[in-house]
């Protein structure tokens, strides 16, 4: 009764304040008051008392827990108030810092996103978040042997339905024959596209693009993630810990829409992002939220012209 009564006095706020906005974004804004509505009933324990308490656990999507929730689990590791973490299967590299990390999560859901009880979930339209830290996710996994003569290019691919619809914002053959023919003489290109064997799905359906056995047979100087996890000479314990040790030793970044583009933004360098819609776009995630992952230069493009813009002017080498 109490949270419906503070959600209708939440909703009217909103709609006194952002009235012009759609419905779609406005109800973003009434999840970031709740949110810090709930965080003022941990004062005393968060500021005052600071002992081992908190016990994090989220079932949402990579993307916002990447974005929200291993900051603000980081964040109570520093405080000295983390007291355990619970996500899904191949996380526990994420929450290396974790006193006691738990996998017991079988998948991930769009209901899990809605996690009150983190600062912020999804979008926001206030980005200076209370109660969140940057992870030193390169600081702790990078490593001599994923080094190369020429720097690292994470090309980060996927190809999943978004919105309950077909796949909008990805990386297409011709898109991937531009780049690589740009960019191959200058770096060593590191293609990735888990599948779903290797990571913790969603709801989100994942299609077949056949862009490996074209990329076998047009461009094998580009190295396959996938083939780099089945060598395995770092002992990776699984393949989100390979992605991090190699991910760790590059500056270099062209990634797509949702967890892939945060995954690669917590690795400093450069991160072109390639995001086609999204509330993302109303709330300038990329601009605001994103740099702050890692401290990494975002570059945002809404369609493909614009990615081989960006890479004409930020990747090319003369």
């Amino acid at each position: 009764m109490l949270f419906k009564i503070i959600n209708k006095l939440l909703s009217l706020a909103v709609l006194l304040r952002y009235g012009r906005l759609p419905e779609n974004v406005r109800y973003f804004y009434r999840h970031t008051y709740y949110c810090q509505l709930v965080q003022l009933k941990y004062f005393f324990r968060d500021y005052v008392f600071k002992k081992p308490y908190k016990e994090i656990s989220f079932s949402g999507e990579f993307a916002p827990e990447l974005q929200f929730v291993l900051p603000f689990a980081y964040w109570h590791y520093k405080n000295g108030t983390l007291k355990s973490t619970n996500s899904t299967k191949f996380s526990k590299q994420f929450y290396f810092f974790s006193p006691n990390h738990e996998e017991a999560i079988a998948r991930r859901t769009n209901e899990g996103n809605y996690n009150y009880e983190i600062p912020r979930i999804l979008y926001s339209q206030n980005y200076n978040i209370r109660k969140w830290a940057q992870v030193p996710l390169k600081e702790t996994y990078k490593n001599d042997i994923y080094v190369y003569n020429n720097p690292i290019l994470i090309i980060a691919n996927r190809y999943n339905s978004e919105w309950e619809g077909t796949p909008i914002s990805f990386f297409s053959i011709e898109l991937l024959d531009f780049m690589i023919e740009k960019l191959k003489q200058s770096y060593t290109l590191i293609y990735n596209r888990p599948r779903t064997i290797n990571i913790s799905v969603d709801d989100s359906d994942f299609y077949d693009l056949h862009e490996f056995e074209w990329l076998k047979q047009n461009h094998p100087e580009v190295l396959l993630m996938e083939d780099l996890f089945t060598e395995n000479k770092s002992g990776a314990e699984n393949f989100n810990h390979l992605q991090l040790m190699v991910y760790a030793n590059a500056d270099y970044f062209i990634s797509t829409h949702g967890g892939t583009g945060t995954l690669a933004s917590y690795f400093k360098g450069v991160n072109l992002i390639l995001s086609k819609k999204g509330p993302e776009h109303h709330f300038n995630c990329y601009q605001k939220l994103y740099p702050k992952l890692s401290g990494a230069k975002i570059l945002h493009a809404k369609t493909d012209e614009e990615v081989k813009g960006f890479i004409e002017q930020h990747y090319v080498r003369n």
